[in-house]
C-alpha cells in the first residue's frame, strides 16, 4: 500500500470510528436516566416537648400545632419504650409528628469494652421504639468532657465501626441514628459539622446521619452557611437556639445564614427548639416561630 492510499483508509477508518462513537453517544444519553431533581428546601419547625407548657404531651402537641409547628421532639429516652402508646395517640389526628428522640449519652467511646457493649445494645432496644412512634432519627453524643473515653484516633474508629452495626439496625426499624457535635465545653470529641459528616461517609449506612445545633456552631463554627454546605446529604436535623441558648429572638443571633446553607443543600427535615424561655412561654415560643419564618424568607441563595 502506497502512501496516498494509507492515508486513504486511515481517514476511512477514522470517519467510521467517529460515527460509531456518535451512534453510541446518542444511545447513551436517550438511556441515561435523567438527575433527580433536587427538592427545595422547607422550613419544618419542631421543639423539643419540655419546652412547650401543657400538662399532657396531646395538649403541648396541639399547642404546637396552633402556633405552626409540625414537629415534637421527645425527650427522656429511657422512657421512650413505655411511652409508645402515649406519643402516637398524642400526634394522631394532628399535623405534627415526632422529628426526633433526643437520647444523649450510651457509652459507645469508653475504653471499657464491655460498656461499649452494652451502651450499643441499650440504643439498639430504642431502634425499635423509635420507628414505631414514626421518629425520624435518635440524636446521641458520643462523649461529653466527664465520660471516660478512648485517645481520639481509637476513639473515632470504634465509633464508625459500632454506627454501621446499630446504623442498620435503626434502618430496618424505620429510623436513624444522628450524631450531634457539641462546643468543646461540653464535649471536645466531636464538634464541627464537617467532623460528624466524615464519620457519617466512613460508616457509609443510611442509618447514621448527623445534626447541627446553632448554639453549638455559634462557638466552633466560622460560617453557619459553611458548616452547613459541609455536612451536605448526611445533615437530618437541626436545633435552634440563640448565642446565649434562649429562643431564637432573644439575643442578637441570626440564623438567615445558616438557613441559607439549608436552602442550598434542599434540606428536608425539622428545625427543632432546644432552648431556654425567657417570659411567658405562651407568648414567647409563637413570637419566637414567627422570626424564623422571616429569617426563612429573607435567606436567599
Amino acid at each position: 500500500m502506497d502512501r496516498r492510499e494509507f492515508l486513504k483508509s486511515s481517514v476511512a477508518a477514522a470517519g467510521m470510528v467517529a460515527g460509531v462513537s456518535a451512534i453510541a453517544s446518542r444511545a447513551d444519553a436517550q438511556e441515561a436516566p435523567a438527575p433527580a431533581e433536587k427538592k427545595p428546601a422547607v422550613l419544618k419547625i419542631s421543639s423539643q416537648e419540655s419546652r412547650v407548657p401543657g400538662k399532657t404531651l396531646r395538649e403541648k402537641v396541639e399547642k404546637l400545632q396552633s402556633w405552626g409547628a409540625v414537629g415534637v421532639e421527645i425527650t427522656g429516652a429511657s422512657k421512650v419504650p413505655d411511652r409508645v402508646g402515649e406519643i402516637k395517640d398524642a400526634v394522631k389526628g394532628t399535623d405534627v409528628v415526632v422529628s426526633a428522640v433526643c437520647a444523649g449519652y450510651f457509652q459507645l467511646i469508653d475504653p471499657d469494652e464491655e460498656k461499649r457493649k452494652a451502651g450499643a445494645q441499650r440504643l439498639k432496644d430504642l431502634c425499635g421504639p423509635a420507628g414505631e412512634i414514626g421518629s425520624t432519627g435518635i440524636i446521641i453524643v458520643p462523649a461529653f468532657n466527664n465520660h471516660p473515653q478512648l485517645p481520639h484516633k481509637e476513639a473515632r474508629k470504634v465509633l464508625v465501626d459500632l454506627l454501621g452495626e446499630i446504623g442498620e439496625v435503626a434502618r430496618k426499624a424505620g429510623t436513624r441514628l444522628m450524631l450531634e457535635p457539641l462546643n468543646r465545653g461540653e464535649a471536645y470529641f466531636l464538634r464541627q459539622l464537617a467532623d460528624a459528616a466524615s464519620i457519617c461517609r466512613d460508616v457509609n449506612n443510611p442509618g447514621a446521619a448527623m445534626m447541627g445545633d446553632f448554639y453549638h456552631m455559634c462557638k466552633e463554627e466560622t460560617s453557619d452557611c459553611g458548616a452547613f454546605l459541609s455536612a451536605g446529604k448526611y445533615l437530618h436535623h437541626i436545633h435552634l437556639a440563640s448565642r446565649t441558648r434562649k429562643l431564637p429572638g432573644q439575643d442578637e443571633r441570626s440564623f438567615v445564614d445558616g438557613f441559607r446553607g439549608l436552602k442550598m443543600i434542599g434540606y428536608q427535615d425539622f428545625c427543632s427548639l432546644e432552648c431556654s424561655v425567657k417570659g411567658k412561654a405562651d407568648v414567647e415560643i409563637p413570637k419566637s416561630f414567627r422570626l424564623l419564618e422571616k429569617q426563612w424568607k429573607e435567606a436567599t441563595v
